[in-house]
């Protein structure tokens, strides 16, 4: 097992001056570390973490705070998670996933227990309880998603509003008159989710300023939900031309129930789905779609949180644009 006196050794340095450049603590010329770094490389080293996390005053972990509720998609929630793993590893760093729904009081443990060099939390609240916690921990944080008052907090996200808004204009500009909003979970909306309240108020603007007759439904991840809610829905007066899947629990469902009643996309009844683009292009037809940019998401939380443990970072709240993919789903009012 190589050493660091290996290294110092074939350097022709002392071991102290390896653990100046490998900590940064000291001034090293260039032409010491350049020789440094080439000896590490050639025989290989890997210093031990828990020597140069003290060495640091850093862990190399960041904090992947994410509830794993009933509600919530599993299989989006873990994109989230690849893709943040694979962004905090090219920086150096390991990611602590922790899961259990434990409020403010967790983030309390794990900023005093020093688990972490930062935090990066999912599944934000309108009305978050933790904000008041996140500002006072003395740390880096960011939010994949945004609270009503951000204030003094770095949040990154798709602009839910926009995408609302750009669902019911993609389908009003093809004719549609009669769309409903076939939505998350009732669960997400009765906790005020962030994501979920922003998309619904951006829809219902712009049926308003569309003038299109929206209706909307929140459908727990369930068949029978979901048979109930199209009950419902297709029952109304006005026939529903366009529907706005925000649900990916239910897109395979929704699919195999519009064609058990005989209604065909886009023929019937428009589709579009919100949903990361691999989703929506694994259905038993591909999809139109309004992507969920979960990798793009997750990168940048990782770089906004690896920027805040370069030096002081002034908060930020970053909104990604909607982009909609039309893959033969949607299309113009039968006539």
């Amino acid at each position: 097992m190589v050493t660091i006196v290996d290294v110092a050794r074939a350097a022709g340095v002392s071991p102290s001056t390896v653990s100046y450049v490998l900590s940064g603590k000291r001034t090293i010329s260039k032409e010491t570390r350049r020789r440094v770094e080439r000896s590490i490389h050639k025989l290989g080293y890997q210093p031990n973490a828990g020597a140069r996390a003290l060495a640091s005053n850093r862990t190399n972990v960041l904090a992947l705070v994410v509830p794993l509720r009933t509600d919530l998609n599993v299989p989006v929630v873990m994109q989230f998670v690849a893709a943040t793993v694979a962004k905090a590893r090219s920086f150096g760093h390991d990611v602590l996933l922790l899961t259990k729904d434990e409020g403010p009081d967790g983030l309390r443990r794990v900023a005093g227990s020093s688990l972490a060099d930062a935090m990066i939390v999912l599944d934000v609240e309108s009305s978050e309880p933790r904000v008041p916690v996140l500002r006072e921990l003395g740390r880096p944080v960011v939010l994949i998603g945004v609270p009503t008052d951000p204030g003094g907090l770095t949040c990154v996200d798709l602009d839910f509003t926009e995408a609302g808004a750009a669902s019911v204009t993609h389908l009003a500009e093809l004719g549609h008159r009669a769309v409903a909003l076939l939505g998350p979970s009732p669960a997400v909306y009765e906790r005020g989710t962030s994501y979920a309240d922003r998309f619904l108020a951006g829809f219902k603007q712009a049926a308003s300023s569309n003038k299109v007759r929206a209706t909307t439904m929140a459908c727990a991840p369930t068949y029978d939900a979901l048979r109930t809610c199209l009950d419902t829905l297709l029952a109304r007066r006005q026939r529903i031309t366009g529907l706005v899947a925000h649900n990916e629990a239910v897109l395979g469902p929704l699919l195999s129930e519009l064609d058990r009643r005989g209604l065909s996309v886009p023929g019937d009844i428009s589709v579009l789905a919100v949903c990361p683009p691999d989703m929506a292009e694994a259905q038993v037809f591909p999809l139109t779609s309004l992507a969920i940019p979960v990798v793009e998401l997750g990168e940048l939380a990782v770089e906004m949180a690896m920027r805040q443990l370069d030096g002081p970072a002034r908060p930020e709240v970053r909104l990604l644009s909607p982009q909609i993919t039309d893959r033969g789903s949607t299309g113009p009012v039968a006539s």
